[in-house]
């Protein structure tokens, strides 16, 4: 049996010469220039197609007389042309219009200058910002009035900060002097929230910092990681004080309690855990969830504990027996974030599915955001006037669900745009400017916009036709 070397043929070097020149051939013809050139226009198709735009935008008024154009441009607005220059939004005419043009013939809906606050429109409603808002009732428009509530309106610019590594958590000082950031180089860093600049920069951790606390009670700062450890920081000596074992795999969330020394840890082994700051014993072990326990957030009455986790559930849990009082089931995925309503008896929880309203203490759902974000949400924060922002940056009415504002995250210099992602953000104390955390290893802090208004921004609310309860 011949080998492999006596079946293969040497090929002759004139050979490649003449393929290298075939294929140059083909590819000269292929890539010609005459290719690119277009054909000559038609005439015949380029009057077809103009003849057919103007019966398509003209048709219905090309040919009217010029004194029926000029009746139908006023037509509604009688004794309004010198009012008409005070204001350039449009809105759809009132009954006035509507009345006359029943008796004419068919309806029609007609634009028309808004009209100043001395005529009473009859079917308006007039918002703060002074611009008129038809409002249709039953009988005109054949159908029942939207029991959802109108949105309230909201406004947010941005600056930008810096940080190195990834930015996984965030926390405000209650004082609103300084806040701290936990990355994914080990480090924490202390910032002023007024200017922006780097305070203090605190070492201890091995693996990335996923969670932040500062106590309103003592001069404590809390922080939880990838190392199993929850470390407490004396911030008088800035050093570690006590540390808080126990934990089997990576901690993702920590709260504090707002009344007492306890402290609530979660992590990737399924368990909530509540510590004594000053002991540092750990009082309970709330077991209940069958994935990682990704959010927590604490209340000073009963459920004291609400924790959401990986495996779709929140749970509501009680604090003297160490129980679950509550199980919801309401997400379809992995609920990464809970954010608590500062004023109202309710809070928000966020999974890829969808963002979620329920009431407290009993926990019924109350109804989805009207806007579904095709993203995984992972932090979420709202404010005292009801601002709800998640971590995809879509700024919602906690009240109304409705988007309002929704900003695509600009990622630094150098950085790659699948980096443009968001871990952390927080409100400071005011509640007026926010704090993102995010993956490009910036800290971007937002606020509201002094120079917009309802009318540079409005809200553009639909309120949904039917209302989901599940």
């Amino acid at each position: 049996m011949p080998g492999p070397a006596a079946a293969m043929e040497p090929v002759e070097p004139q050979s490649l010469k003449k393929l290298s020149f075939k294929s140059l051939k083909r590819a000269l013809d292929l890539f010609s220039p005459t290719h690119g050139q277009c054909a000559p226009p038609d005439p015949e198709s380029q009057r077809v197609r103009i003849s057919y735009k103007v019966n398509a935008e003209y048709g219905a008024v090309k040919n009217l007389s010029g004194d029926q154009r000029h009746d139908q441009g006023n037509h509604g607005t009688p004794g309004q042309g010198n009012q008409a220059s005070s204001s350039s939004a449009l809105v759809l005419a009132g009954s006035q219009t509507s009345g006359d043009s029943q008796k004419d013939g068919p309806t029609t809906l007609v634009l028309a200058p808004v009209q100043p606050k001395g005529i009473d429109t009859g079917h308006a409603a007039r918002t703060g910002a002074g611009s008129v808002i038809p409002v249709l009732g039953s009988a005109e428009s054949g159908k029942v009035p939207s029991r959802w509530p109108r949105p309230e309106w909201h406004a947010h610019g941005r600056t930008t900060g810096g940080h190195l590594g990834w930015v996984r958590s965030v926390a405000i000082d209650p004082s609103n002097s300084w806040f701290c950031t936990g990355s994914a180089d080990r480090t924490i860093k202390i910032w002023d929230l007024a200017s922006a600049q780097l305070k203090l920069t605190l070492t201890g951790h091995i693996e990335q910092i996923r969670g932040l606390a500062v106590s309103r009670r003592h001069t404590y700062l809390f922080s939880a990681g990838d190392d199993k450890l929850v470390k407490c920081w004396d911030l008088e000596q800035n050093k570690v004080i006590r540390s808080y074992h126990g934990h089997l795999s990576g901690v993702y969330c920590l709260a504090l309690h707002p009344t007492l020394d306890l402290l609530f840890t979660g992590g990737r082994d399924s368990v909530c855990r509540v510590w004594d700051i000053r002991t540092k014993a750990m009082i309970f072990a709330l077991s209940g969830h069958d994935n990682t326990v990704c959010s927590v957030f604490t209340r000073p009455v009963d459920p004291q504990v609400v924790t959401g986790s990986h495996d779709t559930t929140i749970k509501f849990w009680d604090l003297t027996a160490g129980k679950t009082m509550a199980t919801l089931t309401h997400h379809k995925k992995s609920v990464r974030a809970m954010a608590l309503h500062p004023q109202e008896q309710a809070f928000a929880s966020s999974s890829a599915d969808n963002v979620k309203k329920f009431r407290l203490p009993k926990g019924e759902f109350l109804h989805n955001m009207l806007s579904q974000q095709k993203t995984i949400v992972n932090a979420m924060a709202v404010n005292e006037d009801g601002v709800l922002v998640t971590a995809g940056h879509v700024v919602l009415g906690l009240k109304s669900g409705h988007n309002f504002q929704q900003a695509q995250t600009i990622v630094q210099p150098g950085s790659l745009d699948s980096e443009a992602g968001i871990y952390a953000l927080s409100y400071d104390m005011t509640g007026t400017r926010l704090i993102t955390c995010e993956a490009d290893k910036t800290i971007k802090m937002w606020k509201e916009d002094p120079t917009a208004t309802p009318e540079t921004h409005p809200l553009n609310f639909k309120p949904p036709k039917d209302l989901r309860r599940y």
